[in-house]
């Protein structure tokens, strides 16, 4: 595998933006990452290490920690943007004077905004002075940062409108222990995403109240028939969900002791309120703020999402997991598959 040469620029130094920092490190890139928190910026800068996020991960010396956000921005023609979707319209706009056109913009952040229901990359589109400034891609599917950065084999999915340019990012990311499909549906992929975390949240409770492996199985299996089915209506390809983004990255996020959202559910399930359980927690759980636009995309595409539905009635309105629950299963009985026949395939 050829070895890069050049400069890359990484917004944001959270968990996975730092480990994403560290991949591309690896690829023989020299990184300028954007962190935030001035603390955290001086802890990077003189120790090497993201003690906040990653404690104990020692970082290459090709990343470069800034404060600025210009400085990490200009003149770069390959970018990584990994901040929470809640403050992702705010740096992006803050990042527009600085942008050269052409330049590849990769987002691997994984939510919908609130207020406008846009990915991340309608965000973009929405915010752009102009059409082509940016080629805008998204990154996505099962990959825990904490495994991530101790190099253990993953593998994920890179999307955009082009392949050659998705082709071009894939080889800039891909390394022995990291490996990048491509895809041009992204926005199945981006769904697929933001999405799957809701369905963690569930899947958390669920084991929270104590419940096994067969309530899990048919939790997975019923949020991932959720997520197609609204992902096709929004024009996604069904197949999106079967891949690494949709099936892989659900599958991760309902079952893995490193998942925020599953962690949040547990302690939900469990009887804990939801303000206590996020006033403990340093990084992000994605899949509270997208509970609210999921509820908000369903009733406005007309898409029934039951189980999305109650985790939204369980997190905003106080609902008890165990009713939630218990309403989910008393619902009428049905065919499994009627309304997947909605789901045309070419």
């Amino acid at each position: 595998m050829s070895q890069p040469t050049g400069r890359v620029g990484v917004i944001g130094a959270g968990s996975w933006g730092t480990t994403l920092a560290a991949v591309l490190a690896d690829r023989g890139y020299e990184v300028d990452l954007w962190v935030f928190e001035t603390d955290l910026f001086e802890i990077i800068r003189d120790t090497c290490e993201n003690t906040f996020y990653l404690p104990g991960c020692r970082l290459d010396k090709r990343i470069t920690p800034h404060n600025d956000l210009e400085r990490v921005v200009r003149g770069h023609s390959f970018l990584v943007m990994v901040v929470p979707s809640h403050v992702y319209r705010h740096v992006a706009r803050q990042m527009i004077p600085f942008l050269e056109k052409g330049t590849i913009l990769v987002s691997a952040t994984k939510g919908i905004e609130n207020d406008t229901l846009l990915t991340m990359s309608g965000i973009w589109r929405e915010i752009l002075p102009a059409e082509g400034l940016v080629h805008l891609l998204c990154l996505s599917g099962p990959s825990f940062a904490r495994e991530v950065i101790q190099r253990i084999p993953t593998a994920i999915t890179m999307a955009g409108d082009r392949l050659e340019v998705a082709q071009e990012a894939q080889q800039v990311f891909s390394t022995p222990y990291f490996r990048v499909y491509t895809s041009l549906d992204r926005i199945g992929v981006e769904l697929a995403g933001a999405l799957k975390n809701v369905i963690a949240v569930a899947a958390g409770a669920c084991d929270g109240l104590g419940f096994g492996l067969n309530t899990r199985a048919a939790l997975i299996t019923r949020g991932l028939a959720e997520i197609t089915r609204l992902g096709v209506r929004m024009g996604a390809h069904p197949m999106t969900f079967s891949g690494l983004s949709g099936i892989g990255d659900l599958l991760l996020t309902c079952t893995g002791d490193l998942s925020r959202n599953r962690t949040v559910g547990m302690q939900l399930g469990q009887g804990r309120k939801l303000r206590d359980i996020l006033s403990e927690m340093r990084m992000v759980a994605e899949g509270v703020k997208t509970a609210a636009s999921v509820h908000a995309l369903a009733r406005r595409t007309e898409v029934e999402m039951p189980i999305c539905e109650q985790i939204y009635k369980v997190l905003y309105e106080d609902k008890d997991s165990r009713l939630a629950v218990r309403d989910l299963m008393d619902r009428d009985l049905r065919h499994e598959m009627d309304l997947e026949y909605h789901c045309q395939v070419d």
